[in-house]
């Protein structure tokens, strides 16, 4: 366990030399809470899960008594779970449809929170992932401008290739057309190349705490 202080440290100062904007997210899915202690006690604030869920049993109690916490959904989120996700995600990562944005719209208004939100694009148009086309994003966009959501960036999970390069370029570009800040992007096998490429948060796992059995 001490190990995952000393993977949080090293990956921090790898990434404050390429790019201070870059935040981490430490993946912490399928890891019991006790594990994931060290990353609290340490200073960590930002955490990922892909499941609603297992992130309630997880986070609930712990973050009610450390408010700094910042706990992130990072998997898709179905619109029957919607209600269970706030207040408990301060940031959702995967909006990708206009049913699920009218979804949580209803549900911040009657929660009196609002969570921050990233548009999930479909960066490499791969069938079996979610996400919004390139070509669709703009409809999107526009057409969710009226639910009075906090959309502050765009997210991707790009083929799994050698060189993610070129699909950070294509997010990139899209952030820059809009009024959007933030780009959700990178993993543990591409983190570096990611900050490179502006992103404002890195969604690292293994790399951090180690392969999940």
């Amino acid at each position: 366990m001490h190990n995952i202080v000393n993977n949080l440290i090293l990956i921090n100062k790898e990434l404050s030399a390429i790019n201070t904007n870059t935040k981490v997210i430490a993946v912490s899915k399928t890891f019991p809470i006790e594990y994931i202690k060290p990353a609290i006690d340490h200073g960590h604030i930002h955490f990922g899960e892909n499941k609603v869920q297992e992130a309630a049993e997880k986070w609930t109690e712990i973050k009610e008594k450390n408010d700094s916490i910042k706990l992130h959904l990072i998997g898709k989120l179905q619109t029957n779970k919607v209600k269970f996700s706030l207040p408990l995600f301060d940031f959702i990562h995967s909006l990708d449809n206009l049913k699920l944005a009218e979804k949580i719209a209803n549900e911040q208004e009657k929660k009196n929170f609002k969570p921050k939100l990233f548009i999930q694009i479909n960066i490499g148009e791969e069938d079996q992932k979610n996400g919004i086309s390139i070509n669709e994003f703009e409809t999107f966009y526009k057409k969710i401008e009226d639910f009075n959501l906090d959309i502050i960036g765009l997210m991707c999970i790009p083929p799994f290739v050698d060189d993610t390069k070129i699909y950070f370029e294509k997010m990139v570009k899209i952030k820059n057309e809009t009024n959007l800040r933030e780009l959700s992007m990178g993993m543990s096998n591409d983190y570096i190349v990611a900050a490179k490429n502006s992103a404002t948060y890195v969604r690292i796992g293994s790399k951090i705490f180690g392969v999940r059995a």
